[in-house]
């Protein structure tokens, strides 16, 4: 079995949550094309809902119309699944006043959030969380800005600290110690936030928001990269994603997959609202193992589990340094791919946070695997399969329709 063809990911999780989220606090009207179609981006637009938002879909588009800050003054939201949903509603509503509780499926129920509650207090709002974990009251408004140093590289966190600034009194500073996802940043300026960034510092002043007219979302960076990586270590595979995010914090496992020795091209095709354009990877024979240091997991979280397989197929020692944060994703994702590579003869450890790859191993078909709930998991254990020649039932593989519904016709697709 190989990949062959070309395909185009859904939409980008990541920049669908936000243009959702930013509807509630902007002015005007948006028309979104390509929204993420999973269901954790649905989370997003029934919180929106809930909060009085209004979201309308119409021959395939999404429709918002900006609040304007004009809420509900108080809400029961459930998240789901949806980390994304709650730690940057957290951000958003602790600058609106309200009394809100946000609260998450059996998964997310489990997932730290005091990490985000802290800053926010810090600004004046009172955020209580049960041990750390949902559900999450906030009571908001009244805020006043901060300067902040992010004890980790975090996207989300950072998105959190700077939607409540928009409604701050004063200046709200984030200081990052290594680059994460901007995409929180770039949307802020293009709904005219008075947001300036250089060296890792964000500034932001109190803002009025308006939508754009109209966005496209380019395709989900994450969802591509499952058949990328796929392609390179699968005798004979040669696949093309169209239409995908190139923006420079969602590509590091492209940077990765090259330093490996991957045969990947990169064409870039247009730059709004980020940049995105085509990626071709193709089958690689001699990849090497390398070392993926703590400074560019940020850049590259949500792949490691694929690039973890694609290392099982290298020469030598992968290393990806300070991936504890694998811990606290929907399950242990450290401990879970030790586990379920570890059933194909994979050989994979974990020393202190790093996680330790060593290759070349053939993989094995197990009778089944598990994939503990976890859609990244899913994906990478179905590619793996595909590595060992078999289709091993996966058990929970249903989880996948978090991120991407549409991954098994693609894949059938792909298959030749």
């Amino acid at each position: 079995m190989k990949l062959q063809g070309s395909f185009s990911p859904p939409g980008d999780k990541s920049i669908s949550h936000r243009i959702g989220l930013l509807s509630l606090l902007a002015a005007g009207a948006c028309r979104v094309s390509n929204y993420a179609p999973g269901q954790d981006c649905a989370s997003t637009l029934a919180a929106v809902e809930a909060l009085g938002g209004s979201v309308r879909r119409q021959n395939g588009e999404l429709w918002l119309e900006g609040m304007g800050g004009r809420l509900k003054e108080q809400a029961y939201l459930d998240c789901g699944n949806s980390g994304t949903t709650m730690r940057l509603l957290m951000g958003l509503l602790a600058g609106v006043r309200g009394r809100f509780t946000l609260s998450g499926d059996e998964s997310l129920s489990r997932r730290p959030m005091e990490r985000v509650a802290a800053p926010l207090r810090r600004m004046g709002a009172a955020v209580e969380c049960r041990d750390g974990r949902p559900p999450v009251r906030v009571i908001g408004g009244g805020l006043k800005g901060i300067a902040y140093h992010l004890p980790v590289a975090s996207a989300q966190l950072k998105s959190a600290v700077l939607l409540a600034g928009l409604r701050a009194a004063g200046a709200t500073t984030v200081l990052e110690p290594a680059p994460s996802r901007d995409h929180t940043e770039r949307l802020l300026a293009l709904c005219g936030a008075d947001i300036t960034g250089e060296a890792g510092i964000w500034r932001l002043e109190p803002s009025e928001l308006t939508l754009p007219a109209a966005l496209r979302v380019p395709g989900d960076a994450s969802s591509a990269a499952f058949f990328l990586c796929a392609a390179a270590i699968i005798p004979g595979s040669e696949v093309t994603a169209e239409g995908v995010l190139l923006n420079p914090t969602r590509t590091g496992f492209l940077s990765v997959l090259a330093r490996m020795g991957a045969r990947v091209q990169v064409e870039e095709q247009g730059a709004e609202p980020e940049p995105w354009g085509r990626v071709r990877a193709a089958y690689s024979p001699e990849l090497t193992g390398c070392r993926v240091t703590a400074g560019e997991i940020g850049l590259l979280v949500d792949e490691v589990p694929v690039l973890a397989l694609a290392a099982t197929q290298a020469r030598g020692v992968a290393v990806f340094e300070q991936v504890g944060e694998l811990r606290l994703k929907e399950t242990d994702r450290l401990a879970a791919l030790v586990s379920q590579l570890g059933a194909l003869g994979a050989r994979l450890r974990v020393r202190g946070e790093d996680l330790v790859v060593e290759g070349p191993t053939p993989l094995r078909a197990p009778e089944d695997l598990d994939s503990l709930g976890d859609h990244r998991m899913a994906m990478t254990l179905r590619l793996a399969g595909l590595l060992a020649g078999a289709r091993p039932a996966i058990a929970g593989q249903e989880c996948v329709a978090i991120s991407y519904p549409g991954f098994a016709e693609t894949l059938e697709a792909l298959l030749s």
